[in-house]
């Protein structure tokens, strides 16, 4: 692992037990107590991971979140103990978070959930490197041109797309007529375009106005019920 673990707590206990524990397994890993050193460190230097928690004594952790989706990328598992954990679990994750533990957590656990956000985002990275290698797809008169990024309706005029909802159609194209899981999906639009929106189901809608005649009644898009959706249409690749 390349670069350092940035931890956020306001807890000196559990920074100096999480960057030892870190250290101890050849990860450097930094320590901080709250939102006024973040903004100091980070105008200067990029982790490769931060580990925040959520919740900081006066501050809110969920706003030092979207501080950092503002213009970072970097992975973030957020920690939380308190009894609002689930509601804040799921915003934490709509902002932008990559993972989450609930404490007390186990440290093993954190290193290998820190490991795995980093293969996933290394992947991805891979993958948009291969995207532009590749040619694009054709489906029910539509046209996607991987190299220029861009959709083609079917009488070949270009569509706008938001890099998450081009992000969410390339995951539909890539595995058509097969239920994909909220989670899979969430996965492949993690590219942080907006701070304050991360519902797959909010994008799915949106996609839905751009390729669907009636977005009421969608037939490209089909909702699977318990499972996520479905694209319905035939694929082709070029």
């Amino acid at each position: 692992m390349t670069g350092y673990i940035l931890v956020i707590d306001d807890d000196p206990s559990i920074r100096r037990m999480v960057t030892s524990y870190f250290e101890d397994n050849g990860v450097p890993a930094i320590a901080l107590a709250g939102g006024l050193e973040l903004g100091r460190h980070l105008a200067n230097r990029q982790p490769s991971a931060i580990i925040l928690d959520l919740r900081l004594g006066q501050e809110d952790g969920l706003d030092l979140l979207r501080q950092i989706r503002s213009h970072s990328d970097v992975p973030v598992i957020i920690t939380t103990g308190h009894r609002r954990d689930e509601i804040d679990r799921v915003l934490g994750l709509e902002l932008g978070a990559d993972d989450y533990l609930t404490k007390p957590f186990s440290l093993r656990e954190l290193i290998a959930r820190v490991r795995a956000v980093l293969r996933r985002q290394e992947m991805g990275r891979a993958g948009r490197s291969r995207e532009q290698e590749r040619g694009g797809y054709r489906f029910g008169g539509w046209r996607v041109e991987r190299r220029a990024r861009r959709l083609l309706d079917p009488g070949g005029k270009q569509v706008a797309l938001t890099k998450g909802e081009y992000a969410l159609l390339l995951a539909f194209l890539e595995a058509p007529q097969r239920p994909l899981t909220r989670d899979h999906l969430m996965q492949a639009t993690r590219i942080h375009e907006d701070v304050y929106d991360r519902s797959i189901d909010v994008k799915v809608l949106r996609l839905r106005r751009k390729l669907e005649i009636d977005p009421d009644a969608p037939r490209m898009i089909r909702t699977e019920r318990g499972v996520g959706y479905v694209f319905m249409a035939t694929v082709e690749p070029f």
